[in-house]
């Protein structure tokens, strides 16, 4: 007899339909998978014939054959499990129905029956609706985010026993639906708890009101870490498109806890610096996203800068472009997506005290241009603000005078984001200033002619690429933003000129490249 079920295999974050045929016919006991199975796939064999006979059922003794349909798809993960446990179910018809086409089915079995989480289910679900499918089945624990996609039935069992109750009587399985929780969630930091620092509290408003790259430069101990970490509490909240392109990357790589739903938060991810390059931008036989996705509409924070290898931190340069990674396969390429704000940190040299007016630096100038060259000139381009993070007078630490909250200045951010959502409009309102192209920016945005005449003059004095000039009008136009001005005037350039990223050229100058302009 033959029996059909539909499922889903991923790649990268797409979901593609899988249709699970299983043909129980008389012969010679025979367990065969064709179809590109890999070997998590393969092991399923096993599994299955187990969970069948300990959830009380009988396996059958004659030959099984189970094809995964297309044939010229590599079939990877163990959420092949249950629809080819029902499939073989549905044959010997202890499962009513021997063709499932309505509902997608997928989940890992144990060797007792019962049903462990899956990875993807998100965009499982997505997919499952789009195609205009009536449900899904598959583990009570992933239910949450499969609830978030509304018009889909969710019907969600623990075991195998449930899951053939469910496909024989859909009325006697409940239909899950998530209620997305409040996208303003927070984690209880919060930027009043630092001290001094005016400056770097600048940058950091900038950069989250524009989406530029961030590089802080400074001793040890001078607050660098705690203030990147404080920065996703800056950044407006989440829309619910946000949300769920967050979700689902999460799901992919099986990061969501069980029973969760919508993740609320922006990520901030912050790898340690022994980081491999499929780690940061993802990779591996079967494609899993890396950190530059895990971080998408989030921030990535880079502690100790230098310390990570340069291949890896070479890697970043085409996402920091494209704001997407290709993953290229022999079949198919995965694309991930990669829109985030870059945070680094690094002492200015290998002790940590070049500069410092103690005199305590004992590093060689050769050992102090070998330690910053580990940054290169075309990745150091990319970064649009660089800011130099001093020690905190003593003064201060005990000081218990008002200073701005997270929620304050993230209204300032949100304002100043809103009118980059309604410029932007015409061709993608999700873009920010950091992201729109500089050719676009300055043939259609008002600009003071002084302001020209500043970021010409500096420009051409400090030797800055074409990259470096439209950045630096970039987080121009956030700071006039930030005023509530429509128009780019001087004051705007001059003080984005205080934060002007590294060029190639610059080797034994400063990190910092503080000027003054006219």
């Amino acid at each position: 007899m033959l029996a059909s079920l539909r499922t889903s295999v991923l790649f990268g974050v797409e979901a593609s339909p899988v249709q699970v045929e299983v043909d129980v016919s008389f012969g010679m006991p025979l367990f065969i998978m064709v179809g590109l199975p890999d070997a998590s796939v393969r092991e399923s064999r096993d599994r299955v014939r187990s969970a069948i006979r300990n959830s009380g059922f009988e396996f059958p003794a004659h030959r099984i054959t189970v094809n995964l349909a297309p044939a010229d798809v590599r079939k990877a993960g163990a959420a092949f499990d249950l629809p080819i446990a029902l499939g073989i179910l549905a044959a010997q018809g202890i499962v009513t129905r021997r063709d499932v086409s309505d509902i997608v089915v997928l989940g890992e079995l144990s060797l007792d029956g019962s049903i462990q989480p899956a990875r993807g289910v998100l965009p499982i679900a997505v997919a499952a609706r789009r195609e205009g499918l009536g449900g899904i089945l598959l583990p009570r624990s992933n239910a949450g985010e499969a609830g978030i996609v509304d018009t889909l039935n969710v019907l969600a069992v623990s075991s195998l026993v449930e899951a053939v109750n469910a496909l024989n009587d859909p009325s006697s399985v409940s239909v899950v639906r998530t209620v997305p929780a409040s996208l303003a969630d927070s984690d209880g930091s919060d930027l009043c708890e630092v001290r001094g620092q005016l400056l770097a509290r600048r940058a950091l408003e900038i950069v989250s009101a524009g989406g530029h790259n961030l590089l802080f430069v400074g001793p040890p101990g001078t607050g660098k870490t705690m203030l990147a970490r404080r920065m996703a509490g800056i950044l407006p909240p989440l829309t619910f498109a946000e949300a769920l392109e967050v979700t689902s990357i999460h799901s992919v790589a099986g990061l969501l806890p069980a029973n969760s739903g919508l993740v609320v938060r922006r990520p901030f991810r912050a790898p340690h610096h022994t980081t491999s390059h499929a780690g940061l931008v993802g990779g591996g036989s079967v494609p899993r996203p890396g950190e530059v996705s895990l971080a998408h509409h989030g921030v990535l924070f880079l502690d100790e800068v230098p310390e990570f290898s340069r291949h890896v931190l070479e890697a970043l340069r085409q996402p920091l472009e494209e704001h997407l990674v290709r993953i290229a396969r022999a079949a198919q390429t995965a694309t991930f997506p990669a829109r985030f704000v870059l945070v680094g940190a690094m002492n200015p040299c290998p002790c940590g005290f070049a500069g410092d007016a103690s005199g305590r630096c004992v590093c060689a100038p050769n050992d102090v241009l070998r330690y910053r060259s580990r940054l290169s000139g075309p990745l150091a381009d990319r970064i649009d603000l660089h800011v130099h993070v001093g020690a905190v007078p003593v003064r201060l630490f005990g000081h218990r005078g008002p200073r701005e909250s997270s929620e304050t200045v993230r209204e300032r951010v949100s304002h100043a984001r809103s009118r980059q959502c309604e410029r932007y409009a015409s061709i993608d309102s999700t873009l920010s200033n950091g992201r729109v192209s500089g050719r676009w920016l300055e043939s259609r945005t008002a600009i003071e002619a002084d302001a020209r005449e500043a970021l010409a003059a500096a420009a051409e004095r400090l030797g800055l690429s074409a990259r470096s000039y439209h950045r630096m009008l970039r987080v121009a136009r956030t700071i006039a933003d930030l005023d509530a001005d429509d128009v780019v005037r001087a004051v705007h350039v001059t003080e984005a000129l205080r934060f002007r990223p590294v060029s190639a050229r610059d080797g034994e100058r400063s990190l910092l490249g503080q000027i003054s302009v006219m």
